[in-house]
């Protein structure tokens, strides 16, 4: 690989750094207009930025080393041009008198065989501004002193191996993913540094208080006893093997498996908080039927506060507040399809009656997305399945406190492995990106879901 090939590489590797670190800037920003979200999430976001900062410094630390050698290179190449005596020096290629002139870019008598065009064309091609200059300025030697045989009406099919056709690896479209939302919003914390195991104790039969009989009577007495909560240590990973090729001759191609690689850890991570058998969201919430063969907003809202009710009951003095409704994003624009003439008879802060709710304009995966009519904040993920009930087309609307529902993440994750050694026989380096994480929402078992034939697949029709 020439340093020209490097240096084009360490330039795709160092735009694709800038626009993470975009990315995370655009999140953190996000995330600190969002009121309901913690001092913790904003740190960690901080943290994520400052890694991808961390990155580009590293990234444009390299690509100035290759561009600092490739100046000497340079340089030393001038010194032993002018060291060359006179009298070695091959004539003129060709019979065109020259008073003062430079000389060509390509000069046949150092390169025979056009090794240095050839490697121009190849560096050009995968963004090398230096070559492209150089390429520039052979032509417009040759108008210069060939123009005659140049200046004729060819278009640039006539040059098919030599147009060269550019790929703008920074604007690569990347695979959708539904990302972390719900994960994102609830209740984080640091997965503990050993073990496959997380133990919380749940206090399952209290002590009792009760008015005393009479002077000197024995007072009520239970002898308190607690339950093991266990809940197992998971692992997300993921793989992609690539050739040494698709590395060292491609743009940008390891960055660009790396990202979306990422992506699908976390809709992965997040699918499972949601749709995990036995402690999945859709599996430990209480049910709250909804059932309606012409569903309309007005007669779904009420259900919302039936399931806010059911988790206050549950929770009692260990509610924070802070609850939150999860729904797919088909979901939240057809509550926001409703037209109606009928207002709340209890104002909230912040919402004026006539509203039914409120829209923040937020993009997809950035935190609150708007708030219900009683001011409940609105969380939109699409990991949420859309294929339950009997004609397997109806999603779901979970309520929960989100400081209920835990997420515990391994600081570091997702890690990333490459290793070259597994795939040396046949030049191929693997990627493995993986992450431990240990999730509940049964601390209280105080969730709600809405489901069932008033959430099929919505019409907007206005209602």
């Amino acid at each position: 690989m020439t340093l020209e090939q490097l240096i084009a590489q360490a330039r795709t590797a160092l735009d694709t750094a800038i626009a993470n670190r975009q990315r995370e800037q655009e999140a953190l920003m996000a995330l600190r207009s969002d009121e309901n979200l913690t001092e913790e999430a904003v740190r960690e976001q901080v943290e994520r930025r400052d890694a991808a900062d961390t990155e580009v410094t590293r990234r444009q630390e390299a690509l100035d080393g290759l561009e600092a050698e490739q100046a000497r290179e340079a340089e030393l190449a001038q010194l032993q041009a002018r060291t060359v005596p006179a009298a070695t020096r091959a004539p003129a290629y060709d019979q065109v008198a020259r008073v003062g002139a430079e000389e060509r870019t390509y000069r046949p008598d150092h390169d025979r065989r056009g090794r240095q065009f050839e490697r121009d064309v190849a560096a050009a091609f995968l963004g090398d501004y230096e070559a492209r200059d150089r390429l520039a300025r052979h032509m417009a030697e040759e108008r210069t002193e060939r123009g005659d045989q140049l200046e004729r009406a060819a278009g640039t099919g006539a040059f098919s191996g030599l147009v060269i056709p550019q790929y703008l690896t920074d604007l690569y479209a990347p695979a959708a993913a539904a990302r972390r939302p719900f994960a994102d919003a609830i209740r984080g914390h640091d997965l503990p540094a050993q073990g496959m195991t997380v133990n919380l104790s749940r206090i399952t039969t209290s002590t009792s208080v009760a008015l005393q009989g009479s002077e000197n009577a024995a007072v009520s007495e239970t002898d308190i006893d607690d339950t093991l909560m266990t809940i197992n240590v998971q692992t997300a990973a993921g793989q992609q093997t690539l050739s040494r090729q698709a590395i060292e001759r491609g743009a940008g191609v390891e960055p660009v498996v790396l990202d979306d690689l990422f992506r699908r850890y976390s809709t992965t991570l997040d699918s499972t908080l949601l749709n995990q058998a036995t402690n999945g969201l859709t599996n430990v919430a209480t049910a709250v039927a909804y059932t309606d063969a012409t569903p309309t907003v007005t007669e779904a809202y009420p259900k919302v506060l039936e399931g806010l009710a059911g988790v206050e009951a549950a929770l009692l003095d260990q509610a924070s507040g802070e609850n939150i409704a999860v729904m797919h994003s088909r979901r939240w624009y057809w509550m926001q399809n409703a037209l109606s003439s009928t207002w709340p008879l209890i104002s909230q802060p912040g919402i004026a009656a006539q509203m039914a709710g409120t829209n923040l304009g937020a993009a997809y995966g950035s935190g609150v997305r708007g708030t219900l009519p009683n001011g409940t904040p609105v969380i939109v993920d699409n990991n949420i399945a859309t294929n339950y009930g009997a004609g397997t087309n109806e999603d779901e609307i979970y309520i929960v406190d989100r400081n209920e529902c835990h997420l515990w993440e391994d600081p570091s994750a997702p890690m990333y492995i490459r290793a070259e050694q597994p795939k040396l026989a046949s030049l191929g380096v693997l990627m493995v990106v993986y992450g431990y994480f240990a999730y509940t929402h049964a601390r209280y078992a105080h969730a709600r879901k809405i489901g069932g034939t008033g959430l099929v697949t919505p019409t907007f029709t206005g209602v």
